[in-house]
């Protein structure tokens, strides 16, 4: 299956990412090897394979949870929360901007 270049640099654009043309090549290329592996999974016969959620070891479905618990300790405050932070206000963290378009 084909994945051009174009597909990789839309992909691209909506993951706020800039590729260098070598690198939209090579993408193109991997994300096609990808689709093609998809596709000679489609084909295998799974008929006789039981479904499963997991896949490590036959338990019951809350084996791997732990039993709900109180636990006896005190809540932070939000001023004990903000209190190492390097920059707050109005009882909220403040970061900067990280996404700018």
């Amino acid at each position: 299956m084909q994945f051009s270049k174009e597909d990789v640099r839309k992909v691209a654009k909506l993951a706020n990412l800039d590729l260098t043309e070598a690198e939209v090549e090579r993408m193109a290329h991997d994300m096609a090897e990808v689709l093609t592996h998809m596709e000679q999974l489609s084909t295998l016969d799974t008929s006789a394979v039981q479904p499963m959620a997991q896949v490590l070891f036959e338990a019951p479905a809350t084996a791997s949870l732990r039993e709900d618990a109180v636990r006896d300790r005190t809540l932070l405050g939000t001023e004990e929360a903000l209190h190492n932070s390097a920059l707050s206000g109005a009882g909220h963290f403040k970061v900067p901007r990280v996404i700018e378009r």
